[in-house]
């Protein structure tokens, strides 16, 4: 099952109590303080991992808490620090305040660690506050509590190309032909209900990812539909490629309402590198898709590029063209 949302509680440990004792030495009858220090509580710490591609895990379990830090002991013997909790999520989550809903932290690097909950600092034990007036001090320092937070941790797919399209324009049968994803393919629409991930090779020793999002829909920037459930996933991608149906009745009408989708949701999508894919060519003849391949689309005048996922129609020019717009966006 893909979760790409979920809010979970972390609390990291409070810090162990210092301690109060004196030495108590056969021959040292009158020792002096010797309570050791707390230890420190543990942290929460997350970390990413470009293998892991869902937050599942936190639907069944929404509470962490790291070991406390151990009070200190006698003989100046300071407590043992509390054990950190690593939680661990896919490469691309993005952490933020339930409250305030602001970003705290992207994870957008593989293995990158935060530290999202520090531990309690330990106290002070009573060794630690002896001076030339007070030689015995029988008091010693509390260990300070960890930070505790509720936040959300939001999935963001990081691919090179998203496919973006109507319901049923045939983006899963794309992805499933030109790389190894598998997707639900049928012959309705919102058939892909999460996104998917493929691997593309390109040539003999190149590759890139294209992510498959589900069908976007007119108001799609206003929740309607699958909505930003699955807009924000195209946020990471380097290219956008729009792919059309071939047989429909106004080509322009459809680019122009997907173009507008994304520029409400978010002016920066509209900034990216675009690419025009019209889809199933295999149900009209050559006269035809030589008229449609004459057709410009947008400010720029995209020229499309006709394939069929099918019959494999067109599909080595469209990876030539996707792989030459990544390496353009790239610099």
């Amino acid at each position: 099952m893909f979760i790409d949302y979920a809010v979970i509680e972390i609390t990291a440990g409070k810090g162990g109590d210092g301690a109060v004792a004196f030495r108590r030495e056969k021959f040292v009858p009158k020792g002096g303080p010797s309570g050791g220090n707390g230890g420190k509580g543990g942290s929460i710490i997350v970390e990413a991992h470009h293998n892991l591609n869902t937050l599942l895990d936190f639907k069944y379990r929404r509470k962490y808490k790291a070991q406390n830090g151990e009070m200190g002991g006698n003989s100046l013997k300071d407590g043992k620090n509390g054990d950190d909790v690593v939680i661990k999520v896919p490469l691309g989550t993005i952490i933020k305040d339930f409250k305030s809903k602001k970003s705290l932290f992207d994870l957008n690097e593989n293995n990158k660690k935060i530290i999202l909950a520090k531990g309690g600092k330990g106290g002070k034990g009573n060794s630690n506050f002896a001076t030339a007036t007070n030689q015995t001090p029988r008091y010693a320092e509390s260990g300070k509590p960890g930070e505790c937070k509720k936040v959300i941790l939001e999935l963001k797919l990081i691919a090179d190309v998203g496919l973006v399209g109507f319901p049923n324009a045939g983006k899963s049968t794309l992805i499933s032909t030109i790389s190894e994803a598998r997707p639900k393919i049928a012959d309705y629409p919102f058939t892909t209900l999460k996104p998917n991930l493929g691997i593309v090779k390109y040539k003999e020793y190149s590759n890139f990812t294209v992510a498959d999002i589900p069908g976007i829909i007119e108001d799609a920037h206003k929740g309607k539909g699958l909505g930003h459930q699955f807009l924000r996933h195209i946020e990471r991608t380097k290219v956008l490629l729009l792919i059309l149906e071939i047989t429909s009745e106004n080509h322009y009408k459809d680019f122009e309402i997907l173009y507008n989708e994304l520029k409400s949701y978010s002016p920066r999508l509209t900034e990216k590198k675009i690419i025009v894919a019209l889809s199933k060519a295999d149900l009209i003849n050559e006269e035809k898709i030589k008229e449609l391949a004459g057709l410009k689309f947008g400010m720029e005048g995209i020229s499309p590029v006709i394939i069929s996922s099918v019959s494999h129609y067109g599909l080595d020019e469209l990876r030539d063209t996707m792989w030459q717009s990544i390496q353009e966006a790239s610099k």
